[in-house]
């Protein structure tokens, strides 16, 4: 059937994974993780502080799902998973008590969340391992409702409501719609579905033996209303910005159509969307200051160099990914609002600035025209620096004819 015939043609994983393999795994979940919220510096978490640890959830020690869709070949009894990871990590000192709550990431029955709530109400933190099974998503697997499937809402709010700390940890294979619980939890990692070694990466992050530097390479949309969703769009004729967004609910009564306003967006649900493109934390505080640019015009042949200093404010390194977004604002087809045209990785120290610097030519300021050839074109252009597709750090410049061509205009 569809669902359990390999490739028998298919290339196969070695008889063992080598450590040279599960090196390379756990590298790749590691990297592969975004910390979306941690309120309060929630993460990490301090383990000679903890007595008791409660993981809740069907994902928390399942080897097939961790390992995610189109994996013919992969090995459950390969992968190590997040609760044996946590317990040998955090060891006899703390108890770490499991309760799967749900028997999968689809299930309506509640019948396991009493226990969920009582070992909620005992621990000192709970880590709650949510998402998708891995079946769930891939190719010709839609969903139209991409909030958690089945009765994950209400496990969150069940537990949210006995007051102890909460870490969600999410693997899932799409980007989910998590307005309805964001508030409801101390602590977002997206995991997607992590892999072969998703465990110990995982485990290592929450404890602090290593920090989050994975980024969202998509647009999280707060419902699924907003969908499609993403930066780089078209400007449209009736742009909405957060001033002019007016609620459902701020709406009086037998108001004349005119009363709010001319613009696009959607009346119940804020335009903007709950993660932007490229958004991520670390385990310190980074910010952006004082971007230049080398020349204010760059001509056909030239090069121009766009920087920015990134300070790490925190105590702790921190690796930030430093992006650089522009806007042609002009052109003879239609531009996006923003394009991402370079990016990097920094690993700063505590207290440590550094300068990073894009080199940009007329190439990277290059479309594919109405002829379909590839063209830059002159024009004034806005340029950003920072963490994630709404960066606000901006310069501008200015791609011109060379300075021999004017001179003969």
């Amino acid at each position: 059937g569809l669902f359990d015939t390999p490739d028998p043609t298919a290339e196969t994983l070695p008889e063992t994974l080598n450590a040279d393999h599960l090196q390379a795994a756990y590298d790749a979940a590691l990297e592969s993780v975004v910390l979306l919220k941690n309120a309060g510096h929630l993460l990490p978490l301090d383990a000679t502080a903890l007595r008791s640890v409660a993981v809740i959830g069907p994902l928390a020690d399942d080897p097939h799902e961790q390992l995610g869709t189109w994996i013919f070949d992969g090995r459950p009894e390969s992968t190590r998973t997040f609760l044996p990871a946590l317990s040998e990590r955090l060891g006899e000192e703390v108890s770490v008590h499991h309760v799967r709550a749900l028997d999968t990431t689809r299930s309506r029955d509640q019948h396991g969340f009493a226990e969920a709530v009582a070992a909620a109400e005992e621990a000192d933190v709970v880590v709650l391992m949510l998402g998708e099974e891995a079946i769930l998503s891939g190719e010709a697997h839609c969903r139209a409702d991409i909030r958690l499937p089945g009765a994950q809402e209400a496990l969150i709010a069940a537990i949210a409501a006995t007051g102890t700390p909460i870490v969600l940890v999410v693997m899932a294979g799409r980007a989910l719609a998590l307005e309805g619980v964001v508030d409801q939890v101390h602590a977002i990692l997206y995991a997607w579905h992590p892999g072969t070694m998703g465990g110990p990466a995982l485990a290592d992050l929450i404890l602090g033996a290593a920090s989050p530097s994975g980024r969202l390479p998509v647009t999280m949309p707060r419902v699924v209303g907003q969908v499609p969703i993403y930066y780089g769009h078209r400007n449209t004729g009736k742009p909405v910005t957060p001033e002019s967004f007016t609620h459902i609910d701020q709406i009086p009564a037998r108001s004349h159509q005119v009363s709010v306003g001319n613009t696009s967006f959607h009346l119940d649900v804020h335009p903007s969307p709950l993660f932007p493109f490229g958004f991520g934390l670390t385990y310190a505080t980074v910010h952006y200051d004082t971007i230049t640019v080398s020349t204010p015009e760059m001509t056909m042949d030239g090069t121009l160099t766009i920087s920015a200093d990134v300070v790490n404010h925190g105590s702790r390194s921190a690796t930030e990914v430093v992006q650089l977004y522009l806007r042609d604002l002009v052109g003879s087809v239609t531009r996006p609002v923003r394009e991402l045209k370079g990016f990097t990785k920094v690993t700063l120290l505590p207290g440590e600035r550094r300068t990073v610097h894009f080199a940009l030519t007329a190439e990277d300021l290059a479309f594919v025209g109405r002829d379909g050839r590839r063209r830059a074109e002159p024009g004034h252009f806005h340029a950003w620096i920072g963490g994630n597709a709404d960066a606000t750090l901006q310069t501008d410049f200015a791609l011109i004819a060379s300075r021999e061509t004017l001179a003969r205009s």
